[in-house]
């Protein structure tokens, strides 16, 4: 009688397993596509922002004598394909300069790194060495394979730093909404194995000095959360990380910024629209900050939409408050 009731316990567990595993199939199936997501990018986000703020200018591309420009370079492979990243490096420094890797945004799963090209320009224009960089989208590579990518790329920044002249401890991280979550998770999980990956310039570390996280959430657990207030939604956050917000809230809790802040050492600069869901967790985190000692600064541009850092008149304040930021933190 026991062995039966133990074969049939067996038998259930082994049941539930196999349609756990069909429904990550079915997971895979839908929401790993295969197939690249164009539906966001600069100009298609100005022909809806400028609808309701018609005197926004999209800033676009700009070359300068000052600045040296290095396109399509490759920072790692990720076994089936070369990951590449834009160089912006300025002419003639007087000593090593610090760098900026900069993250575009675009829901985890589309967009691309030209995105914030101009802002690289003008970094550079102002002493950064900066680099625009791409990462796996969720049509290609669930979740952690992005935060695996951008590591890979801060270890190839400090792998090439003497080709590239930038000082290797002045290395910052700066993301735009999607790319601000991402920004924020790499610059607080420097000793994290699980998040590290295994490819990319291994021997060096993945650690940067500092995050500047535009509109970008550090938190999908947290109340003030969209997802927890939307858990039943399928949007960006579940297709990246292959399951709904109802399901593996571990998982969702791992890949939130906010969940390993107690950790952090590394100054932060918030760079916020008015929009408030993209801000979770980010009150909470300045005021541990606070508390252990570690600079942050918070600045909120007033009736602003998500995506302001791309339209003047907020891109030349957005440069400004990064370059003051830096300076501060980098003297």
């Amino acid at each position: 009688m026991m062995n039966q009731m133990y074969l049939l316990k067996k038998a259930a567990f082994i049941f539930l397993l196999s349609i756990s595993v069909v429904s990550l199939k079915a997971q895979q199936y839908l929401w790993k596509t295969g197939v690249r997501d164009t539906s966001y990018s600069s100009l298609q986000d100005f022909k809806k922002t400028v609808k309701q703020y018609p005197n926004i200018e999209l800033v676009k591309e700009k070359s300068s004598p000052k600045v040296i420009e290095k396109r399509n370079l490759t920072y790692a492979d990720a076994g089936n394909r070369p990951l590449k990243i834009d160089a912006f490096l300025p002419k003639k420094p007087a000593a090593k300069t610090p760098a900026i890797l900069i993250v575009h945004g675009g829901g985890w799963r589309s967009g691309d790194r030209s995105q914030h090209i101009p802002l690289a320009q003008q970094l550079a224009e102002r002493g950064y060495a900066s680099f625009t960089v791409e990462y796996r989208l969720s049509t290609e590579a669930f979740y952690p394979a992005a935060v695996y990518d951008l590591k890979a790329a801060v270890r190839w920044l400090k792998a090439n730093g003497k080709k590239l002249n930038i000082d290797t401890a002045k290395v910052a991280i700066l993301g735009f909404s999607a790319g601000g979550q991402l920004a924020a998770l790499v610059g607080l999980t420097p000793d994290v194995q699980k998040l590290s990956g295994n490819f990319g310039n291994t021997k060096y570390a993945n650690d940067v000095a500092t995050v500047i996280d535009i509109d970008g959430t550090l938190s999908f657990v947290h109340e003030e959360a969209w997802e927890t207030q939307n858990k039943e939604s399928i949007n960006a956050s579940a297709k990246w990380l292959g399951y709904p917000r109802t399901e593996r809230l571990d998982l969702w809790e791992e890949a939130s910024p906010l969940t390993y802040a107690d950790k952090n050492n590394i100054p932060f600069l918030f760079l916020n629209s008015s929009v408030e869901r993209m801000h979770a967790g980010r009150d909470e985190f300045t005021k541990k900050m606070d508390k252990k000692g570690v600079y942050t600064e918070v600045v909120t541009f007033e009736n602003s939409p998500h995506s302001f850092c791309l339209y003047q008149p907020w891109f030349s304040q957005t440069v400004n408050h990064i370059d003051t930021f830096l300076k501060k933190v980098f003297r």
